[in-house]
């Protein structure tokens, strides 16, 4: 058996057909819902990050059949181990796995794909990087690669360099869809949590026009008064 096998079995011994069930229904793969199609294992990502790690040395060209499965629990592992290696290699490695990760947007297709891996191979690498793909993707008409967008600025607020945030935030205020609202909101919570008047200077600005879901993403941590204030427009 080969090891990729070897890996695809470890999985599915763990699967859970009943949260299966259970998770399909959580991310939306009904017919013309965002993961249409998606097939679930029903496998806690705690069990997922120790089968990454047991086959962390697994190589990019096995990590690619992985990542291309119908089966989402193989394509969160595949992405787990990815940052495993990324963590782990010199700057030339990651610069393939950074390549690599943007050649495999279309496999990165639901929202804990995104947001378990973006910021920790893409944000990290664009650390010391020409960000400018970022928005490039902030304008694709792939829903996935404007999430992976804006949650790879993750990494520069924790390091806090906010000004890709916001700049991206700008181009993602007027976007149709529920989970770029969210998460746009969520960035902008966490850039609050480091600088509140950064956010809040953003707000100000925007709170009166921007989706309600992002706003009430923003705000979540503001005290009670304050929250008032933004949601009353």
């Amino acid at each position: 058996m080969t090891i990729l096998n070897q890996l695809k079995s470890d999985l599915q011994k763990l699967a859970n057909p009943e949260k299966a069930q259970i998770l399909q229904r959580f991310f939306k793969t009904g017919k013309g819902q965002y993961g249409e199609g998606d097939v679930f294992l029903g496998i806690s990502v705690p069990d997922q990050r120790k089968t990454a790690k047991k086959y962390s040395l697994l190589p990019l060209k096995e990590i690619q059949k992985l990542l291309s499965s119908k089966i989402h629990e193989h394509r969160l592992t595949a992405l787990l181990i990815l940052v495993i290696k990324f963590n782990k290699e010199d700057e030339s490695a990651r610069r393939s796995i950074y390549s690599f990760y943007l050649k495999n947007t279309k496999h990165i297709n639901n929202w804990d794909l995104v947001d378990l891996s973006a910021h920790k191979i893409l944000g990290e690498y664009l650390i010391d990087h020409d960000r400018s793909i970022l928005y490039k993707m902030a304008q694709s008409e792939n829903l996935w690669e404007r999430r992976i967008s804006i949650i790879s600025t993750y990494q520069f607020i924790r390091n806090n360099q906010f000004d890709d945030t916001i700049g991206l935030a700008d181009i993602l205020i007027n976007d149709s869809h529920d989970l770029i609202h969210k998460a746009v909101g969520w960035m902008l919570r966490e850039v609050g949590k480091r600088n509140q008047l950064v956010e809040e200077k953003y707000l100000k600005k925007h709170y009166k026009s921007m989706p309600r879901t992002m706003l009430r993403y923003a705000i979540e941590k503001f005290d009670e008064k304050k929250r008032k204030f933004y949601l009353s427009k």
